[in-house]
């Protein structure tokens, strides 16, 4: 998972996105806020959509992290502690080889 803040249409956006361990883009979302609002929205569109995961790895933003353990929260208040999704913070997470792969 990432986030970068780009300009679309001069309008400047934060753009989420998951990524599987190959690299492929498997959601993604835009936000005007970096936030852990924001990154438990993003978390929730990508698990209804993709499925839950079993490991997260992201930089150490502390939104992302605020916005996974709300998911991790709401599985443990559903009564699924052994579904929560691991969580593997990085000092630098480094996508730029993978976004050059895709933009290929």
């Amino acid at each position: 998972m990432d986030e970068t803040y780009i300009k679309i249409k001069g309008e400047w956006a934060y753009l989420y996105r998951a990524v599987d361990k190959f690299g492929d883009t498997v959601d993604f979302m835009l936000s005007e806020r970096r936030d852990e609002v924001a990154a438990t929205a993003f978390f929730r569109q990508a698990i209804d959509g993709n499925g839950l995961p079993e490991k997260v790895v992201m930089d150490k933003s502390g939104a992302n992290l605020a916005g996974l353990e709300n998911i991790n929260v709401l599985l443990v208040l559903a009564g699924l502690l052994c579904l929560m999704v691991d969580i593997c913070q990085v000092k630098y997470y480094d996508t730029p080889h993978i976004l050059d792969q895709q933009l290929r």
